[in-house]
């Protein structure tokens, strides 16, 4: 997501960025509190905060980190690396394939769940058709199904 900002916009009321974002007003609060970004200026007559362009970019990557999973502790790593550029560049790439592998292995997991509950389907449905060859059919690939699901235990 890319903010677009026009020339008389220089700072973004929470409201704004948690629209522009997808982060709700409490995780902005919580994102500043825990020094993910920050410290957000304040209106000097309200004191309400008020966000910077710079803030919203780096909203933009902690919303997408947030998106797949990554805990805060890691977009802190993240965020740190970020500023330190090209130096961090592999310090950068291991943490984001580790939450790659992370993701892969709860597609795998995801699609055991699905396979199981096909087949079950499928079992009872051969029952519903009084189709007993099917029915026995379906019990065979259940026990494997039933093995993938043990792993996830």
């Amino acid at each position: 997501m890319k903010y677009v900002l026009l020339p008389h916009m220089t700072s973004f009321t929470i409201q704004d960025v948690s629209r522009r974002s997808g982060l709700s007003e409490p995780t902005l609060r919580y994102y500043e509190d825990v020094g993910l970004v920050g410290p957000i200026e304040r209106d000097e007559k309200s004191g309400h905060r008020r966000y910077r362009p710079e803030d919203l970019d780096i909203l933009e990557a902690l919303s997408c980190l947030r998106a797949v999973g990554v805990g805060i502790e890691d977009m802190r790593t993240y965020l740190a690396n970020r500023a330190r550029g090209r130096a961090a560049a592999a310090e950068q790439r291991d943490l984001l394939l580790r939450h790659a592998e992370r993701v892969e292995a709860e597609i795998a997991a995801q699609h055991a769940r699905l396979g199981y509950l096909r087949v079950k389907a499928a079992m009872w449905d051969a029952r519903d058709r009084g189709d007993a060859a099917a029915e026995a059919a379906a019990v065979q690939r259940l026990v494997d199904a039933v093995g993938r699901l043990e792993v996830l235990r």
